[in-house]
């Protein structure tokens, strides 16, 4: 994949978008196919289809509003020339429906056989690189970029931030997965075959995270909207994502801030590679939460809770 197609999602690069649009309407409605795909389909299987007609009605009104869009952006005074075509709502709207629907075509149901990781995968894999590839070579307009390197090297304070990381992540995550019993929503982890597997699938998931809720997700709604709404959006994609995958109970309360903390992050430094090294950071005490949860006794001695 291209590392450099498009500009980074950054208010430097990013030419500004109108304070207030019209498009947040069917960006509303394309991101609330989120929680109906991964949220109220666990309790209601129907609300799947609730969700699609969301996302039509979305694109609908992206098509219907398009020239009343391209007026909006010019009497903001937004200069698009430096893209290679001006940004459209619609594709891009139709880039995270697309990888929204790929996703919500399984059960994200945490699985560790052969058959689970492969079906992840082919899944999640396609969920970005479909997108990927549509944006690329069908509208040409390389709206989704992949830059692994912000362009300096990294500061005191992110080197700071990555120690800080790790120190909440082991304070908050224990007390979360075992008080509340939601490390059961992941399988029992008991042999080493399977705390290896988990170690892959947990780094996995959350490297693909930021390929799909950043890189692709917030940044082609960067392209119209300004960061904190753009932000919010995304999160609300990133938590309803994490809510199937097993993060229950009060899991909200910091996956949603997680997600903005991560955009943020990543408008400020243009690096997948450090958003991706905090987010992995996070994933080992995860890791080291569930074989803690599973195993009792076994490493009681790194956390402050135990089972």
């Amino acid at each position: 994949m291209d590392t450099h197609a498009a500009p980074p999602p950054h208010d430097v690069d990013v030419p500004a978008p109108p304070r207030w649009s019209i498009g947040l309407l069917p960006a509303l409605l394309v991101v609330s196919a989120a929680p109906l795909f991964f949220y109220v389909r666990l309790e209601w299987p129907p609300a799947r289809w609730i969700g699609i007609a969301t996302i039509a009605a979305g694109l609908l009104l992206a098509h219907l509003w398009r020239d009343r869009l391209t007026a909006e952006r010019r009497a903001a005074g937004v200069d698009d020339s430096r893209f290679p075509r001006p940004p459209s709502l619609l594709r891009d709207l139709s880039l995270v429906a697309l990888g929204l629907l790929i996703v919500s075509t399984t059960a994200l149901k945490a699985g560790l056989s052969d058959l689970d990781m492969v079906r992840f995968t082919v899944v999640l894999g396609s969920a970005v690189a479909v997108p990927y590839l549509v944006s690329r070579f069908v509208y040409r307009d390389r709206a989704i970029g992949f830059p692994w390197r912000g362009g300096s090297r990294w500061s005191r304070l992110q080197k700071a931030w990555l120690v800080a990381a790790l120190v909440l992540g082991w304070l908050l995550l224990p007390t979360y997965f075992i008080t509340t019993g939601v490390y059961l929503n992941w399988p029992h982890v008991t042999t080493t075959d399977l705390m290896v597997r988990l170690g892959i699938g947990v780094s996995a998931v959350g490297i693909w995270d930021e390929l799909f809720f950043v890189c692709t997700c917030f940044a082609l709604l960067r392209r119209h909207f300004p960061f904190p709404a753009a932000n919010l959006l995304q999160a609300v994609v990133f938590a309803s994502f994490l809510w199937e995958l097993g993060y229950q109970a009060w899991g909200p309360a910091f996956t949603f801030p997680f997600a903005l903390v991560q955009a943020a992050i990543f408008v400020r430094t243009r690096s997948l590679g450090y958003v991706v090294c905090v987010h992995l950071l996070f994933d080992l005490v995860v890791w080291g939460v569930m074989v803690h949860a599973h195993n009792p006794g076994l490493l009681d001695a790194f956390f402050l809770v135990s089972p």
